[in-house]
């Protein structure tokens, strides 16, 4: 049960803040910017992992229990628990953004500009990185150690940075989930729904390839 209210409040915390900044930067005319939501997308994701971590390893992300699962690293039995309090606290921090921001229209959801297959693309590579990133800073399905925190929220950041104007960076089907039912933007949701997952999936052959061989060059001495 901890660890589901770890991963509740985990996903809340990352939500309301980052899907929050866009809300802001909206209703103030650009005051946080697409840099300062960018940044707030990693340091939410940051803290969070380092606030959680050590009690359910801060997955934030049907994507990454999923891909956890599927590289048999966390016990598939858990996925639905996990994703159910990840859904459950996402749709909560949009929830209460609708409340205290009733103009907003989307409500920081994830929306493609431009192409929906570029989109498409964009995202599976975005959760690609994001995949592999996790999978080597972690410990079975936690994230531990004083860089993990850094490592995860860094590359957040900054496929943020350069992939947010396009189609929202999202690599997180609980994060665009909630704010695209709670505002009715449901019309492409269906890729962020399987970009992720597909991303996450094809990361597992790629770490488990260098693991592999990094193993083999251990032993061998090279």
């Amino acid at each position: 049960m901890n660890r589901l209210l770890a991963e509740f409040l985990g996903t809340f915390c990352l939500v309301f803040a980052g899907t929050g900044a866009i809300v802001v930067n909206q209703t103030t005319g650009g005051t946080v910017t697409h840099v300062g939501i960018a940044l707030t997308f990693g340091l939410v994701v940051m803290a969070m992992i380092y606030a959680f971590g050590d009690v359910s390893g801060a997955h934030l992300n049907p994507a990454v229990t999923v891909g956890f699962a599927l590289g048999r690293r966390f016990k598939a039995r858990e996925v639905p628990g996990y994703v159910f309090a990840q859904v459950i606290g996402a749709t909560a921090a949009s929830g209460l953004l609708r409340v205290l921001f009733p103009a907003s229209q989307t409500l920081g959801a994830t929306l493609p500009r431009g192409a929906v297959w570029q989109s498409l693309v964009l995202e599976v590579v975005l959760t690609f990185m994001l995949m592999l990133v996790v999978l080597s800073v972690s410990s079975g399905p936690k994230e531990r150690g004083t860089m993990a925190g850094i490592a995860v929220g860094g590359v957040v950041g900054l496929e943020a940075m350069f992939a947010g104007p396009i189609s929202g960076a999202s690599m997180n089907p609980a994060r665009s989930l909630a704010p695209a039912l709670v505002s009715g933007n449901v019309s492409t949701l269906w890729v962020y729904l399987i970009a992720p997952i597909a991303g996450a999936m094809l990361a597992l052959p790629c770490w488990a390839a260098l693991r592999i061989k990094a193993n083999q060059a251990i032993r061998s001495g090279g």
